[in-house]
């Protein structure tokens, strides 16, 4: 049953909106909506006790800060393609909690939903890249980023699910569920959820920005992804996909147009989990747990990879094979069960590399072949991606990798993004995971 909301005259930023919305019921619950358009150029607040909808790509400008309350829904209006994007110079302050997220999700009604029906959360910041002149302009118009401050802080996402977005402007021109283009380390990013997205679920265009506690569910495409020189850090991630419309796991990447440009993309990431679909029942796709390619170095520990239709894991080109052979692309302390191939023996490179990825798997030494036993990996509706008690992911079997102490990474005691313990479950109270 959908719910019709005659607006009041509700002006903001200078626009009067007189408008008649159909929304669904599970969302708002009768709230005042209030329409937004074009620039947000002074200091704002999305409240509670409102709705919002974004009806076309919304910037925030420079030196203006978006405030949006916890509690809040934003809706993307499906036929205006609807987006949120921080410009250079601004902030968001979008913060959460577990009780009451911040959600940005389509206007359309359940049942009418899918990936793609707007566009998505973008943020651009003044941190390094490394393409030519330091600086790129965004998929989709979203606006120029990059530059030299690596501390640069374009505010805060917490506690924020991002739902049903991803539009495709053109072929192989879509937004992700939220892109993070050139952002510093001064933003916090902790407790977010995209899903449904048609493109990427989370993206880091070069910068050095961090992230903790993600969760990327049915996404289109890639769960994360990195190019451009990206030097940030990331603990605690899980991907499920769905067969109907997905690829990789992780899709790694330095620069497309020139494999050695500086500064190499060089994360650290801690304790993910990744879960694609091994039948064929949703969809014949799902293909990567992780691919790492065009130059990028990078740590990848205490990793679970379970259930991708072609390879767990596979290198491609010779600048990354090179990363590897110097100890600088490392895949450690990490469970590989139930792919097509876990380690990819072959490669399309000319010459071959010198050694396959399934060679740099052995000789690591800690990636290791066994059932982790997750509890309800493969549940759409109600998962449960904890390990259950006694699983090699927490029992010693496999060996914990320690991440560095260096103020942002947790000590861990298990292998994954979740230990077997109920009430340490981080994902529980604030994720959503409606099937359209």
């Amino acid at each position: 049953m959908q719910h019709l909301r005659k607006l009041a005259f509700i002006v903001l930023f200078g626009f009067i909106a007189v408008q008649t919305l159909q929304v669904p019921t599970a969302y708002g619950q009768g709230k005042p909506v209030v329409v937004v358009r074009g620039n947000i150029t002074a200091n704002t607040t999305f409240s509670s006790a409102n709705d919002y909808l974004l009806s076309g790509a919304v910037f925030v400008q420079p030196p203006a800060t978006l405030t949006i309350e916890a509690g809040t829904t934003i809706f993307g209006e499906s036929a205006a393609n609807g987006t949120l994007v921080i410009a250079q110079g601004a902030r968001i302050m979008a913060v959460g909690t577990a009780n009451a997220p911040i959600v940005f999700t389509t206007d359309q009604p359940a049942g009418s939903r899918s990936r793609g029906l707007w566009g998505g959360v973008i943020i651009n910041g003044r941190a390094p890249l490394n393409v030519p002149g330091g600086q790129a302009f965004g998929e989709g118009d979203t606006g120029v980023y990059g530059g030299s401050q690596p501390n640069d802080d374009s505010g805060v996402l917490k506690y924020v699910r991002v739902e049903f977005a991803g539009t495709e402007f053109s072929p192989d021109n879509e937004l992700n569920g939220i892109a993070l283009q050139g952002v510093g380390r001064g933003t916090e990013v902790d407790f977010v959820q995209v899903h449904f997205n048609l493109d990427d679920c989370i993206e880091f265009f070069g910068g050095t920005a961090d992230a903790k506690h993600v969760v990327c569910t049915d996404t289109g495409d890639d769960n994360l992804d990195w190019t451009e020189g990206w030097t940030g850090r990331v603990q605690f991630f899980i991907a499920q996909q769905r067969g109907d419309d997905a690829d990789q796991g992780i899709e790694a990447d330095n620069n497309a147009e020139n494999n050695n440009l500086q500064p190499r993309a060089n994360p650290k990431i801690y304790n993910v989990t990744l879960i694609g679909d091994p039948t064929n029942k949703k969809g014949g796709e799902s293909d990567l747990g992780m691919l790492l390619r065009e130059g990028t170095a990078g740590t990848i520990a205490n990793a679970i990879v379970l259930g991708f239709k072609e390879k767990g894991l596979e290198i491609d080109h010779a600048a990354t094979f090179q990363q590897a052979s110097q100890n600088k692309l490392v895949v450690k302390n990490s469970i590989f069960w139930q792919n097509g191939v876990n380690f990819s023996d072959d490669s399309d490179e000319d010459p071959p590399p010198p050694f396959t990825t399934a060679q740099f798997a052995a000789r690591s030494q800690s990636l290791v072949v066994i059932d982790p036993r997750l509890r309800k990996p493969y549940n759409y509706a109600h998962p449960d991606f904890r390990p259950q008690d006694g699983s090699p992911a927490v029992d010693g079997t496999v060996k914990v990798a320690l991440p560095p102490n260096d103020g942002f990474f947790e000590p861990v005691t298990f292998i994954g993004a979740l230990s077997n313990v109920a009430s340490e479950d981080w994902t529980q109270g604030w994720t959503r995971y409606v099937q359209k």
